[in-house]
């Protein structure tokens, strides 16, 4: 059984967001807000974002994707709930 209180979130963020430390930072803040994923960038130029975790953290990681670290430029995110697998743990940086 899962936690009701548990989301599932799927972002994919467009910009200049490789090259510019974008998944280790979003790594690092989804950690301080315990929220488990992972991070990865796409052959198409974009990032994206898997992530679990409280409703309200789960907002406050898209505001992070939104701005991201101070060499990104994002120009758009895209945002989709899913229904939470339960089966990510930590957050981690992919390839």
């Amino acid at each position: 059984m899962t936690d009701s209180s548990i989301k599932r979130v799927e972002i994919i963020v467009r910009g200049i967001v490789q090259g510019v430390f974008f998944r280790t930072s979003t790594r690092d803040f989804a950690v301080k807000l315990n929220i488990t994923g992972t991070v990865k960038n796409l052959r198409d130029g974009t990032v994206e974002i898997i992530a679990e975790g409280k409703e309200e953290k789960l907002f406050e990681l898209i505001g992070y994707a939104k701005r991201g670290p101070p060499s990104a430029k994002v120009y758009d995110v895209d945002v989709r709930w899913k229904a939470p697998l339960g089966k990510l743990n930590g957050f981690k940086v992919t390839y």
